[in-house]
């Protein structure tokens, strides 16, 4: 902490650091019990959730790929796969081009669970933004936009 306190232009007040880890503390146990609450109600783990999301964004994924944008290994990778693959929601196809690439798809069930997920998040966020007033909404977008900025810059220092 000293060296962050060191390079920051301005001196900031330790009770400050103290609330905004513990902001980002409870921000993080509310994601990580809406996780838990998601993965329950459609009765999926929270890996194989959070996999099926990243379709989303995708029509095919390699299990390579989805590996470097979940931060897990190969090993954890295949099971993750296979449990999707089990439950019908995603399909394994040859890839036309090269052989030796397997593509990862949804099946129509894996669409229909993902668009079912999808709807939910989307309520959740509503109703988290209809807790404020239009005014109040847009100053925490404006502020989150800048904690996001602010905590990326960050990441630069940690490699």
């Amino acid at each position: 902490m000293n060296y962050l306190m060191q390079n920051t232009p301005n001196e900031i007040p330790e009770h400050q650091v103290v609330q905004f880890q513990q902001l980002i503390m409870k921000l993080y146990q509310c994601c990580q019990d809406r996780m838990r609450y998601q993965s329950e109600r459609f009765n999926l783990p929270d890996a194989e959730m959070r996999c099926l999301l990243l379709f989303g964004e995708e029509k095919y994924l390699t299990p390579k790929g989805i590996a470097h944008k979940m931060n897990l290994v190969k090993s954890r990778i295949s099971k993750l796969i296979s449990g999707l693959n089990k439950k019908g929601l995603i399909q394994k196809i040859a890839d036309p081009e090269d052989s030796r690439t397997t593509l990862l798809s949804l099946t129509t069930q894996g669409q229909q669970k993902l668009n079912e997920i999808n709807v939910f998040l989307d309520f959740i966020h509503q109703e988290v933004l209809q807790q404020m007033e239009p005014k109040q909404r847009n100053t925490m977008m404006t502020n989150l936009e800048l904690l996001k900025a602010s905590m990326e810059s960050i990441k630069e220092l940690m490699v």
